[in-house]
C-alpha cells in the first residue's frame, strides 16, 4: 500500500511545526483538494507536475474561491512539495514557479462555429480588398497566428501545395502550421488580388494594402471589426480568433500537445486553458440540454 505522504505532512506540521488547530484544518482543507484533483487525474498527488499544478491553481478560481484563498492554497500545496523536495520523494520543486492567478483567472474568449461562418462571410469578395479579407481571417482561424505573425509573414512563407505555412514567434522560434482547404482556397484566389494591390510592386509579406504597404496590427484590429459589426457579432479580435482555433480543435478531439506545438506555446499550462474552456462548454450544453441536470 503506497504512503499517504499528504497525511505524513500534515503529521509533520502539527508535530514539528506546532501548527494550531485552525490553521491545521486549513491545510487539510486545501491539501484534499490537491488529493481529489490527483485522483481525477489517475495520480498519485507527489507526481503532480508543474502543468497539472497550474491547472489545479487555476481550477480554484473557477471555482469561485476569493484570491486570498487561492493563495492559501497554493501556500499549503508548495509547503507540500517543499517537504517532499527535503525528503527525498521528488528531485525539484514542482511549484516553484506557479504564481496565483491575480483576481481569478478569466478563461478566454471564444466564437461559436456559427460565429465562425458569419465572419468569414462578412467581407465583399467581389472587390480586391474583400478577397483579401477573406483570405487573412480564414488563414488565422485555420493557423491560430497572432495578428504580429500574420502582419509580418513572408508570402514565400506559405506552402500551397504542401498545405504548411512557417512562423516565426516569440523568441525566433520556427513552427510549422498545417492548413486546411478552405485557407488554401482562399490563398489560391488572393495571389490575383494581391497582384493587384502590389500594383507592379514588390512586398515581401504576403497580405498587403494599397500600393503594396503592409499591413498593420491596427489594420487588422479595424478590419476584424468591421466585419465583426457587419456579421453582428461583439467584442472580436485577432487574439479571440486565436482563443477560437484553439478551442475549435480541441473540441474536435485534437490533442493538448498538438494544439501547444500549433500555438507556439513553451509551456503546456499556457496551452491547458483552453481545455477549460471546453469542460465549462461541455457543462454549460449538459446543463441546458439534459432532462435531469436541473435541481428541483
Amino acid at each position: 500500500m503506497p504512503r499517504d505522504l499528504i497525511r505524513e505532512y500534515l503529521s509533520f506540521l502539527q508535530v514539528e511545526k506546532g501548527l494550531s488547530k485552525n490553521s491545521l484544518e486549513s491545510y487539510r482543507r486545501d491539501l484534499a483538494r490537491l488529493r481529489a484533483a490527483a485522483e481525477a487525474a489517475g495520480r498519485e498527488p507527489h507526481l503532480l507536475g508543474k502543468a497539472e499544478l497550474t491547472q489545479f491553481v487555476m481550477s480554484l478560481s473557477r471555482e469561485g474561491l476569493a484570491p486570498k484563498s487561492v493563495g492559501r492554497a497554493l501556500s499549503a500545496v508548495r509547503g507540500f512539495y517543499r517537504f517532499l523536495l527535503l525528503d527525498g520523494h521528488v528531485k525539484a520543486d514542482p511549484t516553484a514557479d506557479i504564481t496565483r492567478p491575480q483576481g481569478g483567472q478569466k478563461l478566454p474568449r471564444f466564437l461559436s462555429q456559427d460565429e465562425i461562418e458569419r465572419l468569414l462571410r462578412a467581407p465583399d469578395t467581389t472587390t480586391t480588398e474583400g478577397v483579401r479579407d477573406r483570405t487573412l481571417f480564414e488563414l488565422m482561424y485555420a493557423t491560430g497566428l497572432r495578428v504580429s505573425e500574420v502582419v509580418t509573414l513572408p508570402a514565400g512563407n506559405v506552402d500551397v501545395d504542401s498545405g504548411v505555412l512557417y512562423c516565426f514567434g516569440k523568441g525566433s522560434k520556427q513552427r510549422r502550421i498545417p492548413i486546411g482547404r478552405s485557407a488554401i482556397s482562399w490563398l489560391l484566389r488572393y495571389e490575383a488580388a494581391r497582384r493587384v494591390l502590389l500594383a507592379g510592386r514588390e512586398a515581401p509579406q504576403l497580405f498587403v494594402g494599397y500600393l503594396g504597404r503592409p499591413l498593420t496590427r491596427q489594420n487588422v484590429w479595424a478590419l476584424l471589426k468591421r466585419a465583426a459589426e457587419k456579421a453582428g457579432i461583439d467584442g472580436v479580435t485577432p487574439h479571440v480568433l486565436r482563443h477560437s482555433f484553439a478551442t475549435h480543435l480541441l473540441e474536435h478531439g485534437a490533442d493538448t500537445r498538438s494544439v501547444q506545438a500549433m500555438l507556439g506555446h513553451s509551456d503546456l499550462a499556457t496551452t491547458q486553458i483552453y481545455t477549460h474552456v471546453t469542460s465549462e462548454r461541455i457543462r454549460s450544453v449538459y446543463e441546458k440540454h439534459h432532462p435531469r441536470a436541473k435541481r428541483e
